[in-house]
C-alpha cells in the first residue's frame, strides 16, 4: 500500500528562500560542490579522449623567416624553400641571398630561412676602387662577384669605410700576393706569396732543406715581384710532379639556421703542390722512389660550411619521444631523421616495403616493440630507438650516417 500525502507542494519562491537559508547556515557547501562538478567534467573529458594524446601529423609547417634580421612566423604548405619564397612578396633582386638553397625541403616545424638583401660594398684593390651590390658574407666572394680575379694566396678582408676615403658603409680590402717563380730541382713552378723574404717563403711553402739542398738567393733576400728562387739538390736523381692538395673544410655553428641544415658560405677549391721524388734505379730501371720535398704551389681555398644550431621541436613530438623513452639529448637527432624519413607520419609507406616513422624495412619488424606497431607512433619510436642503438651506437651516430648516406 502506498501512502499519498495530502500536503500541497510549497510555492517556488518559498522553496528558494529555504534553500538560501540552508546555504547561508552552511557556507562550506559551495566550494565542495564546485570541486565535485570540476572532477566530473575532467572525468568526462578524459573518458572521451581515451586517456591518450592523439597524434596528428600535418603537411603544413611553421617557418621562421628572417628578412634582414626581422623575424616573421609563417604557416605554410610549401614543400621547398624556393616554393615558399616564390609565394611571398620579398622584393628580391639577383644579388640577394636566400639560405638555405631553394631546393631544400621543408619537412618540419620551426624551420628557419634567412634572407639577406644586397648592400653596397666598396672594394679596394691596390689603387683601384670598385663599388658592388652584394649580400655575400665572405670578403673573398664579394671581390670575386665584383669581377676581380682573386688568387688563393691573395687576402680579402672586410673593414669599415670612413669619410676620408669617401666611403660610407662596408669596404673590402684586397691584399695581393707577390708573383714569384720557384725552381725546384730544375723544375720551374710559378707561384704567389705573402712572404717578405726568401726564408719566410720557404716556410710558407713548407720547403725543408734536410738533404743538403742549397737555396739561391740567400734566405735573407727580400721578395720582389717576378723573382726566381732556386732550390738545388745535392747530387741526386729527382723528378718533380704537380699534384692536387685537397681543400680543408671549416665548420661553424650558426644559430640563425635550423638544426640539420648546412649552408656553404664559401666554396672550397683544391690547391696544387710540387712533389719531388728521389729516384733509385738499377740497370736503368726504377726500383724505388721516395718523397723528398713537397712544396705548396697554389694554396687550397678552405670551404666554409655553416651548420644550423637552433633546435625548435613541437611539444607533441617531444611528448611522444619522451613516452618512447628517448633521452632529451637525442631529440634533435630523432626529429631530423624522422622528419626526413616520414614527415612524422606513422602510416607512411614506401614501394620498397619501408613503413612507419623511421621507415622500417619491412615494417613488421617493429612488432617486437608492440602489437600496435602499425599505427602507434610511440611503439614505432621504441623500435627505432633500439635500432639506432644497436646499429649506430646511438642517435648521434645514426644522424651522422644519415648525413653521409641520406638514409639509415
Amino acid at each position: 500500500m502506498k501512502l499519498i500525502s495530502n500536503e500541497k507542494p510549497k510555492p517556488f519562491h518559498k522553496t528558494r528562500r529555504a534553500a538560501d537559508r540552508h546555504i547561508k547556515r552552511r557556507p562550506y557547501l559551495l566550494p565542495i560542490l564546485g570541486l565535485l562538478l570540476g572532477a566530473v567534467i575532467v572525468g568526462v573529458m578524459t573518458f572521451y579522449r581515451g586517456g591518450t594524446e592523439e597524434f596528428r601529423p600535418s603537411d603544413s609547417h611553421v617557418v621562421f623567416l628572417f628578412d634582414n634580421g626581422q623575424k616573421q612566423t609563417i604557416d605554410t604548405k610549401a614543400q621547398t624553400v624556393g616554393e615558399l619564397v616564390n609565394r611571398l612578396n620579398l622584393h628580391l633582386i639577383p644579388q640577394d641571398v636566400v639560405e638555405p638553397a631553394a631546393d631544400t625541403p621543408i619537412v618540419e616545424d620551426n624551420f628557419r630561412i634567412n634572407v639577406y638583401h644586397a648592400r653596397p660594398v666598396t672594394i679596394f684593390d691596390s689603387t683601384n676602387k670598385t663599388v658592388a651590390l652584394t649580400a655575400q658574407k665572405s670578403a673573398r666572394v664579394v671581390a670575386q662577384d665584383a669581377g676581380l680575379k682573386i688568387n688563393p694566396e691573395d687576402i680579402a678582408s672586410f673593414a669599415q669605410g670612413n669619410v676620408s676615403e669617401n666611403v660610407i658603409g662596408e669596404k673590402v680590402v684586397v691584399s695581393r700576393a707577390t708573383p714569384v717563380t720557384l725552381n725546384l730541382y730544375g723544375t720551374q713552378v710559378p707561384s704567389y706569396t705573402q712572404a717578405q723574404t726568401v726564408a719566410t717563403l720557404l716556410s710558407e711553402k713548407h720547403i725543408k732543406l734536410d738533404n743538403g739542398e742549397t737555396v739561391s738567393p740567400v734566405p735573407t733576400t727580400p721578395i720582389t715581384p717576378g723573382m726566381q728562387i732556386f732550390v738545388l739538390a745535392k747530387g741526386s736523381q729527382v723528378i718533380t710532379t704537380e699534384e692536387n692538395v685537397p681543400f680543408p673544410t671549416e665548420t661553424v655553428n650558426d644559430i640563425t639556421l635550423s638544426f640539420g641544415t648546412t649552408v656553404i658560405r664559401q666554396q672550397g677549391a683544391p690547391g696544387k703542390q710540387a712533389v719531388t721524388y728521389l729516384i733509385t734505379a738499377k740497370n736503368g730501371v726504377e726500383v724505388s722512389r721516395k718523397i723528398i720535398q713537397q712544396a705548396i704551389v697554389q694554396a687550397p681555398v678552405p670551404q666554409i660550411e655553416a651548420r644550423g644550431a637552433t633546435i625548435d621541436i613541437n611539444g607533441d613530438k617531444t611528448s611522444i619521444m619522451a613516452a618512447a623513452g628517448i633521452s632529451s639529448a637525442d631529440y634533435a637527432y630523432v626529429n631530423f631523421i624522422v622528419s626526413h624519413e616520414s614527415g612524422w607520419r606513422p602510416t607512411a609507406s614506401n614501394p620498397s616495403g619501408a613503413y612507419g616513422l623511421c621507415q622500417s624495412l619491412p615494417g613488421s619488424k617493429m612488432a617486437t616493440a608492440g602489437g600496435d606497431w602499425s599505427t602507434n607512433p610511440i611503439t614505432q619510436l621504441k623500435w627505432c630507438d633500439s635500432y639506432a642503438t644497436r646499429r649506430f651506437g646511438g642517435w648521434g651516430g645514426a644522424y651522422n650516417y644519415w648525413l653521409a648516406h641520406r638514409n639509415w
